[in-house]
């Protein structure tokens, strides 16, 4: 037998990824650190490099694969071999050099379920992606047999589930006047302000908690995770210390996260660390929501759809614009007066001109 490169440790506890594409394939000539696979990790894309130079002897793991940390995944032939400095072989041949259809690990798996060549599909979604709509309008059928959660969509029910596990939520809800903005205001920009603002006046919401533990532990800047819906599932991009950003800084810096989410490159370091977390849901629909609150976090802001209403001002009816809010929080260690502070002052916030 020869050389058994295992499944390496990818760093911040986690103990599994998903096959994404084999860069190699047996019998290539590859040298160190030449990339070998690209793997999934709570929806972030990982190249893993080869640790030394050689010969492809076997593949230990196809494409959809989820393998644990240690598991094997390359072999080599047996012996040393030299680092030539260059590639040679069969590494052209590799499935690197041919253009692919953008679809996550779970749209191709029901893809070739369903017999559907994704050479084929034209992709809906952002980019050009193509989602599981457009498979299974490709192949002319809904529903049907059951699919395995995989990739982007697994890491949702995964966190999701242990939100559910480990928070005690509680959502407060009330309503903005935001008439005083120009009709260029940024609301994800506004927002990020007033939730900044709002964590100085009220810290204990911008915090994480151990349970395991029983310990807090107050920020003193705002890492702010801002929820973003793909064809593929729920991302959460960090916006690191976020209340000393301008409004042209946070618009470039969430253009070129989105970007990243939208190809998959974004890297997991940006994926992770959130201190709070904003959902500007109203760009879809509704007015207010009772939102899941991810560990360690201890709340999360909702932002619902700004509409014209009629509201009492002076004991007069005028026609005001304004944002429902919803605020939910861990109640095990968020009190409601601590979260009603935090709200009035984003409401407050909110209400001025830009």
């Amino acid at each position: 037998m020869g050389d058994v490169f295992k499944l390496p440790d990818l760093g911040e506890g986690l103990r599994e990824a998903e096959i994404v594409t084999w860069h190699v394939g047996v019998g290539d000539h590859v040298v160190a650190d030449q990339p070998l696979v690209a793997v999934e990790t709570d929806k972030a894309i990982v190249e893993v490099p080869s640790p030394r130079a050689g010969r492809v002897a076997a593949l230990h793991a196809d494409v959809g694969d989820i393998l644990e940390v240690g598991a094997p995944l390359v072999e080599f032939d047996a012996g040393e071999a030299k680092d030539t400095g260059a590639i040679v072989g069969d590494i052209a041949e590799s499935p690197r050099t041919t253009e692919r259809a953008k679809a996550a690990p779970a749209v191709r798996k029901l893809a070739e379920s369903l017999g559907v060549d994704l050479a084929t599909v034209t992709g809906t979604g952002p980019g050009g992606t193509i989602s599981s709509a457009d498979v299974e309008a490709a192949a002319g059928t809904r529903g049907g047999a059951g699919e395995k959660l995989r990739g982007v969509r697994r890491a949702m029910f995964q966190s999701m589930t242990l939100a559910g596990r480990n928070v005690v939520p509680a959502t407060l809800n009330d309503e903005a006047d935001i008439d005083a903005w120009s009709e260029h205001e940024d609301p994800t920009a506004r927002l990020t302000r007033a939730i900044s603002i709002a964590c100085k006046a009220s810290p204990a919401l911008n915090a994480w908690f151990d349970p395991n533990t029983e310990t807090r532990t107050l920020h003193k800047t705002v890492d702010l995770g801002i929820a973003v819906e793909t064809g593929d599932g729920l991302f959460a991009p960090v916006l690191r210390d976020a209340g000393n950003r301008n409004t042209e800084d946070l618009r470039a810096e969430l253009e070129r996260i989105k970007q990243g989410i939208e190809n998959r490159s974004v890297e997991r370091a940006e994926l992770t660390g959130a201190t709070i977390s904003l959902s500007n849901f109203g760009m879809f629909g509704g007015r207010f929501a009772e939102l899941v609150v991810l560990p360690p976090q201890v709340a999360i802001l909702g932002a619902g759809r700004a509409e014209p209403r009629v509201v009492v001002q002076d004991d007069q009816p005028v026609v005001r614009r304004i944002l429902p809010l919803s605020l939910s929080f861990d109640h095990r260690v968020v009190t409601g007066i601590e979260a009603t502070r935090f709200l009035n002052t984003v409401i407050e916030d909110l209400a001025l001109a830009g």
